[in-house]
């Protein structure tokens, strides 16, 4: 008896492909009638992890509905802990506390999850042995709102913990020092069983994002229609990445070809999605090719991204400016670039440091140059720069990417010897080094090879050198200055304004006296630096240290010398007094011998205090010798510079 659902499956033979082909073609097309894609899933490792399904379904809230939800920024990094101590996140502590980042300009209050006060060292101390942690910043569009962050904080880890099946142990601290009110927050890569602590690239990505974003509109509601509009309408005209633009590269074909016609959303929508077309024509992104029909640009976000960047800091520059009194208006404002082809030699006043990534610890200087220009200067990781005044007069250079001689010796060496290097090898191929000499060396490649240069090192000590390994250094170089961007040197540590009248050799007087002297346009900066000068040579010959000779100035000879010795005879004096000892003038070409005590800023520049028995002499200060700090020193006194031997040095050399 036959029935409806009776089947007979007819079986091919085996590896009968032509059968196998039909029925595959029978099946990709019905999947075309129905509309579908074959998707090919790669794995990317992000759903590994806590959270990975919760931050995969909250990535994929309608975006329509979340028009309402209000904005959060969430930036995520992991930092690796293990073989390199507690140190860097003993620094990062300090500074997420630093002073100003309250509303009141006060220190920043470490808090957590039960305390308003955070005891700092002992969850550091919890934190040894760990083998990463977690550090975020949250950003509310509308944290403004809030009298304080902390209970926000508190809740959105309280749903972290939740969505991540285990305990969290944090610190946070409020910040309240940008135009936008955030918060730094520390977490410890370990979960509530002492294991680590693994969290879904997803979770990262979406997960933490949306849950702030859901406390906040729980807080102070949904966004309302006028809210909206107002955003998208400011976004029309704006030269940064929008949602707008976003919008248009999700609907873009694989040409980049993108509809202006109707739109999602009706007729406001589609004015704003005109409108922003034509923006973005006039900026060169898009090109009309027919009736509602428009190609985007293939670079259109990062170009975009990169002009949001360049308006906020000229933002920035303008309103340190303005705060400093100085002119909110300048001939001319730039970003120092020192990859370009030709780099500049930048000399000014510091106006202003700050921090351009908080996440990164990367720093700027807005520099108020001497050719009338106001620069943002990118110097990298805080590290990179010691402190400095602000008025100083700095000079900034592109940072070398090219080897150092100390590659080239290490090349030299490992080309005579089968490419090999060792401290035993490098002593015999020049007998005049010393070990301390080669060893540094060493340091240089063992440096090399953890930034992941393909340096080899062999269990006896011996490195292999490459034919190529001068390029590597090359690279090693260029790694190292994206991090390190630029070299800055302060030229006078005392504002322009006090160089006039100081008793020493100022910057001032270097310039005025020498062959090549900076060029100085008669503009902002550039225009008091003229003035400045021109009161100092008045000075000088107030003083008989110049005279005029028809139209021109003649100053005393070793003028530099004259108004070195003065300042450092009246400090001496003065110090002479304050510590009770004798002070004693540092002769050229004598040795000197003595404890580092500190340092002292003076009109002439930076000098050491040096301390022997019941004497001290000033002798100029160099960055080798800081980490000698109350340590014996000695040295071969040279004029205005000193040749320090601190024991890394070859035979017969300084570090000067």
């Amino acid at each position: 008896m036959s029935r409806d659902d009776d089947f007979e499956p007819r079986l091919g033979l085996i590896g009968n492909r032509r059968l196998r082909s039909s029925y595959l073609r029978e099946v990709r097309r019905g999947i075309a009638v129905a509309g579908g894609r074959r998707r090919q899933s790669r794995f990317d490792g992000s759903r590994i992890g806590r959270g990975a399904g919760v931050g995969r379904v909250l990535g994929s809230r309608d975006r329509y509905a979340a028009f309402r939800i209000r904005r959060v920024i969430v930036k995520a990094r992991l930092i690796k802990l293990a073989g390199h101590g507690l140190k860097g996140a003993q620094v990062h502590l300090r500074y997420l506390q630093r002073d100003g980042v309250t509303r009141e300009g006060l220190p920043g209050d470490l808090y957590d999850a039960q305390h308003d006060r955070a005891n700092g060292p002992a969850f550091l101390e919890r934190c040894d042995g760990d083998r990463h942690q977690f550090r975020f910043i949250v950003s509310a569009e509308d944290a403004i709102e809030y009298d304080d962050l902390k209970s926000f904080t508190r809740r959105l880890m309280r749903q972290m913990e939740e969505d991540l099946g285990t305990k969290l142990d944090w610190v946070a601290v409020d910040h309240y020092n940008t135009g936008h009110p955030h918060t730094h927050i520390v977490l410890r890569g370990n979960d509530d069983r002492s294991k680590d602590l693994i969290i879904a690239r997803e979770y990262l990505s979406h997960g933490m994002r949306e849950r702030a974003a859901e406390i906040v509109t729980l807080d102070l509601g949904p966004r309302t229609d006028r809210q909206i509009e107002a955003r998208l309408r400011a976004e029309v005209e704006q030269e940064r990445f929008t949602s707008l633009d976003r919008g248009l590269l999700r609907e873009a074909d694989a040409d980049g070809i993108v509809r202006s016609g109707t739109v999602a959303g009706g007729a406001f929508r589609q004015t704003l999605r005109a409108g922003r077309l034509q923006r973005l024509k006039r900026l060169g992104l898009v090109e009309e090719i027919g009736p509602s029909r428009w190609r985007l640009a293939a670079d259109l976000e990062s170009v975009l991204r990169r002009m949001g960047e360049r308006g906020d800091i000229i933002k920035a520059i303008h309103h340190e400016l303005v705060g400093k009194g100085k002119p909110s208006l300048m001939p001319d404002v730039a970003i120092y670039d020192p990859a370009d082809p030709k780099p500049e030699r930048l000399v000014g006043r510091l106006v202003a440091r700050g921090l351009s990534d908080e996440l990164n610890d990367r720093h700027y200087l807005i520099i108020d140059s001497v050719d009338g220009r106001a620069l943002y200067v990118d110097i990298g990781k805080a590290d990179a720069v010691e402190p400095i005044l602000e008025g100083a007069i700095v000079a900034i250079e592109p940072k070398p990417i090219a080897p150092r001689r100390v590659d080239h010796t290490v090349a030299d060496i490992g080309a005579a010897n089968h490419g090999r290097y060792s401290v035993d090898i490098h002593l015999r191929h020049d007998p005049s080094a010393t070990a301390a000499f080669a060893e540094t060396h060493v340091r240089r490649l063992e440096a090399m090879r953890r930034a992941k240069m393909d340096i080899e090192r062999q269990p006896d000590g011996t490195w292999v050198i490459a034919p190529d390994h001068l390029e590597r250094a090359a690279a090693y170089e260029r790694a190292q200055a994206r991090m390190t961007p630029v070299m800055v040197q302060t030229l006078a540590a005392l504002p322009i304004e006090r160089q006039v009248r100081a008793e020493g050799a100022t910057w001032l007087d270097r310039e005025l006296v020498a062959e090549a002297p900076t060029v100085v346009r008669d503009a902002g900066f550039g225009h008091e630096v003229r003035e400045a000068l021109a009161r100092r040579r008045q000075w000088l010959i107030e003083q008989d240290l110049a005279r005029v000779e028809g139209d021109r100035i003649a100053y005393r000879a070793n003028l530099l010398g004259l108004l070195h010795r003065r300042d450092l005879a009246r400090v001496g004096a003065q110090l002479a007094d304050e510590l009770g000892l004798t002070y004693v003038e540092a002769h050229p070409g004598r040795r000197i011998e003595g404890i580092y005590r500190r340092r002292v800023d003076l009109a002439s520049g930076r000098f050491a205090l040096i301390e022997r028995g019941r004497e001290f002499t000033l002798v100029p200060w160099r960055p080798v010798i800081e980490r000698n700090l109350g340590k014996l020193v000695s040295g071969i006194a040279r004029g205005e510079t000193i040749s320090w031997t601190i024991g890394r040095e070859r035979k017969g050399r300084g570090i000067s």
